[in-house]
């Protein structure tokens, strides 16, 4: 860990955050029921993650820097997705009664996601030409 990958990690962070916050407000008209604006952000967040790291990676199709990896995945992914907002917002709706919009919150945002970051990575594999590395650094396990 150095200093400069610290600051390249907090400005990928800041702007994350600051597409997260646009997004979100962006979303309030149709997250009545339900919170879309989270979901879409973790699901966006997560083919994000799964295509620019499996198309970076050093054997990728456009190798990039440790820096640029941890600018984007960690700092640009990190301050984007939304795990905390979701967490409080699915235990927002289990306090008020609404359990099905609870379920349905977490199984809509686990498994899109999930299918978002398979995606990503598939996509970017067919670009590898089937280089199909894990698309990870070392640093996203500290994260």
């Amino acid at each position: 860990m150095s200093l400069l990958n610290c600051l390249i990690v907090m400005a990928g962070g800041a702007l994350g955050t600051l597409a997260r916050y646009l997004l979100s407000v962006l979303a309030q008209p149709v997250s009545r029921d339900l919170p879309w604006g989270t979901i879409l952000i973790n699901v966006a967040g997560s083919f994000v993650i799964g295509f620019f790291g499996t198309l970076s990676f050093a054997q990728g199709r456009y190798p990039l820097s440790e820096g640029a990896r941890l600018f984007v995945m960690v700092g640009i992914c990190g301050g984007f997705t939304t795990f905390s907002s979701f967490s409080l917002q699915t235990l927002e709706l289990m306090r008020a009664g609404a359990m099905l919009r609870a379920g349905l919150n977490i199984a809509l945002s686990v498994l899109l996601c999930l299918a978002a970051v398979a995606i990503g990575h598939a996509l970017a594999t067919h670009l590898n030409g089937g280089r199909a590395e894990i698309a990870r650094i070392s640093t996203l396990d500290d994260a």
